[in-house]
């Protein structure tokens, strides 16, 4: 997934598509733990896919309104 189609997505399918790579990397995990991972480069796919989405998020968000002291 290159940071062109994150941009494509909606805000819910951004978070749907974050949900579901959330869960991939758990599972991922899991087989790393239990010596039954077998494409170990998906980790690191997942890993960044899940960072790109997280950046689009972040910077499509509304600034929060800032507190005057």
């Amino acid at each position: 997934m290159t940071i062109e189609d994150v941009r494509r997505l909606s805000p819910d399918q951004m978070r749907d598509q974050l949900l579901q790579l959330k869960k991939e990397q758990f599972n991922l995990r899991f087989q790393a733990a239990t010596g039954q991972l077998e494409k170990t480069h998906r980790v690191e796919v997942v890993r960044r896919d899940i960072a790109r989405i997280k950046t689009v998020l972040g910077a499509t968000a509304p600034a929060a309104p800032r507190k005057e002291a």
